[in-house]
């Protein structure tokens, strides 16, 4: 093989298996001399690869753990089992999945070829996720596009359905993406209605990047999250939510989300507290607390309370037969 590059590639991409390559292995699988072997081992570590050497008869050659991560090579195989795991834990807002991730998916599928691209779409459509019921989905592709105009400041246009069901076009500077643990947010700067603004991306359609570029304007506040946090608060007001459970705080802090904070706190054998601040509907804590699935009594807010109660008595008549 005389083609340097490619044989680099071909040696970078055996070394990624996890095992030792005795230098002869590794010259018989590439048709070079040993000789050659050792000086493409040298190209590779000027280039930041930790290549390991051992000496001796068994000795040989391993990609270690570095102080930064190299480049990757990656299979078809591969390839497609990333994507398409990334695309299921993005599109669903898990916690953990966070904007560095579906960075990494946009950069992913911007580089798969046509084939493999259509394999990852294929799978993707011919399964259906085990969600948790608790967060709006959004469309892998959504986030992409949207990831994609963050990381190289390209002005976007998008269709967006705001909370009261009306619809806009929006043409926007994006600044972050950001996810809460059961939805995605993109915080832009709106440039028709000259202020920033945060939305949530399951209600954008159809974006697409303009190809304008832009210098990323000053952030009023000291983080994106942060941001978002002061917009949430202004659209809802906050709820002193304090609910009792007849389960120990472990148990009862492993089911609910991670946003009620602190978490609960024991407050006898088998039983804990819940005292926390949240901006979201009480409807949707109302059904994180169900989902919890032990006994529990809301103390307050009392709009918390009252939900509760009317969503018992539906759910009672629900499964009880009329009288006649």
């Amino acid at each position: 093989m005389t083609d340097t590059p490619a044989r680099l590639l071909n040696l970078l991409s055996l070394l990624q298996t996890p095992r030792e390559w005795p230098g002869t292995e590794l010259a018989d699988r590439l048709h070079v001399s040993p000789r050659t072997i050792r000086r493409d081992i040298d190209r590779l570590r000027d280039l930041g690869y930790p290549v390991e050497a051992t000496r001796g008869a068994v000795g040989g050659y391993r990609l270690v753990a570095g102080a930064a991560m190299p480049p990757l090579l990656l299979d078809d195989e591969e390839a497609v089992a990333i994507a398409v795991g990334l695309r299921a834990g993005a599109g669903h807002a898990i916690e953990g999945v966070e904007e560095a991730a579906v960075r990494a998916l946009a950069k992913l599928e911007q580089v798969l070829p046509a084939r493999l691209r259509h394999r990852v779409a294929t799978l993707q459509n011919a399964t259906i996720p085990l969600t948790r019921g608790d967060g709006a989905t959004v469309a892998p592709s959504t986030l992409t596009t949207l990831a994609a105009a963050v990381t190289a400041h390209e002005r976007l246009r998008f269709g967006y359905r705001a909370g009261d069901g009306a619809e806009s076009r929006r043409l926007v500077e994006p600044y972050r993406l950001v996810s809460t643990g059961h939805r995605w947010y993109l915080v832009a700067y709106d440039l028709e209605r000259e202020d920033w603004r945060t939305f949530r991306v399951d209600r954008v359609s159809e974006p697409f990047a303009t190809g304008a570029r832009f210098a990323p304007r000053e952030l009023p506040a000291a983080d994106a999250a942060e941001m978002l946090s002061h917009s949430a608060s202004r659209a809802q007001p906050e709820h002193d939510v304090d609910v009792t459970f007849a389960a120990p705080a472990e148990f009862v802090t492993a089911r609910l989300p991670s946003n009620l904070t602190p978490a609960p706190a024991p407050t006898g054998p088998g039983t804990c507290r819940l005292r926390a601040r949240s901006a979201d509907s009480v409807e949707w804590l109302a059904l994180r607390l169900a989902l919890v699935d032990c006994e529990f009594t809301v103390h307050g807010p009392e709009a918390l309370a009252s939900y509760v109660h009317g969503l018992g008595a539906r759910l009672t008549r629900s499964v009880t037969p009329a009288a006649p």
